[in-house]
């Protein structure tokens, strides 16, 4: 019989294995031997910040993570009727995230919602290319309590500036967090705008999403 430890491994190592099957098979193994909270946050959740490392190493790609993170949604849905009522609609917060207008950047952005989504945010992804009042509409719309926005160029990183002065404008600063992040921003650029955290790649993002949010 496996210990507690050597199943929460298996959950994990499934999830870097990106392969849904492998992850179901650990769920079910797993059920009723630990809580499912635990099984998602100590074991899925876990590998799923593993393949955010790998993937920033480069030993993984963008089609491994969009895999690893579907398996997890299959793994966490086979839980739901095992939790507590209500607990499985329990998120840690609700997070928009895009990349500012005049930029077609993608990849890194998918990734970092993918990531939030995995530890547990509820995150609507606006995509890219997107108007600056688009932001501030999709947060007033679900009641966000962050945006996130990316810029992968010099000449749209101002548009990170934009969003934080638009949201002063609206009178919604004080009830949003804003993280920026891509290849030209830095902690010093997001001093000078005004952001509440800068985040270098994916596994920071949820780390400071979690610590702003959360207090953790």
């Amino acid at each position: 019989m496996a210990s507690k430890e050597e199943l929460l491994q298996e959950l994990s190592d499934a999830i870097v294995s990106c392969k849904k099957d492998n992850v179901i098979a650990a769920v079910e193994k797993a059920k009723g031997e630990i809580d499912p909270a635990e099984i998602i946050e100590k074991g899925l959740a876990a590998g799923m910040n593993e393949v955010g490392a790998l993937f920033e190493r480069g030993k993984l790609f963008l089609p491994h993570v969009m895999m690893a993170a579907d398996a997890m949604t299959s793994g966490v849905k086979l839980l739901e009727a095992d939790m507590p009522a209500g607990e499985e609609k329990k998120k840690l917060g609700v997070i928009v995230n895009g990349t500012v207008e005049g930029d077609v950047h993608d990849i890194g952005k998918s990734i970092v919602s993918t990531m939030l989504q995995s530890a547990g945010f509820e995150v609507y992804d606006i995509g890219r290319d997107v108007p600056i009042r688009n932001f501030i509409d999709k947060a007033k719309e679900v009641n966000a309590d962050m945006i996130g926005v990316s810029a992968l160029m010099t000449t749209t990183l101002p548009g990170q500036r934009d969003v934080i002065e638009l949201l002063k404008e609206e009178g919604m600063r004080d009830k949003v967090k804003v993280m920026i992040g891509g290849a030209p921003a830095t902690q010093a650029w997001a001093d000078k705008i005004g952001a509440d955290c800068y985040a270098e790649n994916a596994s920071e993002a949820v780390q400071k999403a979690k610590e702003l949010l959360l207090g953790k």
